[in-house]
């Protein structure tokens, strides 16, 4: 298995992928990666995949197991706006999982992360998994959550070294986690 950045090319496999390991939210998560893709040229962020298979440099034979997200948000802190990397989505082939991909492309988008001088990466997820890879939980940092309908355990934040103690307010997703509907959990 190699991590590369994602191609072009690799859209429909990354699509396949997150209906896979999303089911029927898939084609929501399909929706959000759509519209955030272009956002990562202009805005910054990253977007990774594991391939299974392939030799060297040409993986066109491979096939795309894992795919890993960060794109900006907003970090309304109390005395500027300042650019909130958000990783998300995370996915895995169902019959991969529990062999270190995921954490493997987490680790993968921070470095980058921390390369490109980001602060710290936020998250919603399930704590006992991202706890493992540095993330705590970001009220305790003082974060405010996007919305209500997110756990607060579930909304962690990692720290990266450009962490500043005044980084502090609510987190404003961008635009495509809205319009998808795809902020917090719904009853």
């Amino acid at each position: 298995m190699r991590l590369r950045r994602e191609r072009p090319t690799d859209a429909a496999a990354v699509a396949a992928l997150h209906l896979a390991a999303f089911g029927e939210h898939g084609a929501v998560v399909n929706a959000i990666v759509h519209d955030l893709r272009p956002t990562i040229a202009e805005l910054g962020g990253c977007s990774f995949v594991a391939v299974d298979g392939g030799s060297g440099d040409d993986d066109r034979d491979g096939r795309i197991v894992g795919h890993v997200m960060i794109t900006m948000s907003l970090l309304d802190a109390p005395e500027r706006l300042i650019s909130a990397p958000v990783l998300s989505p995370l996915a895995v082939a169902p019959e991969r999982q529990g062999e270190g991909i995921g954490s493997a492309l987490v680790r993968r988008a921070l470095e980058h992360a921390e390369e490109a001088g980001s602060p710290f990466v936020v998250l919603e997820g399930d704590p006992e998994y991202y706890s493992r890879l540095g993330f705590v939980a970001a009220g305790g940092l003082g974060f405010r959550r996007p919305s209500l309908r997110i756990p607060e355990a579930a909304f962690q934040v990692h720290p990266l070294r450009g962490h500043e103690q005044g980084m502090t307010g609510t987190i404003v997703y961008a635009w495509p986690f809205w319009a998808h509907d795809a902020v917090g959990l719904r009853d």
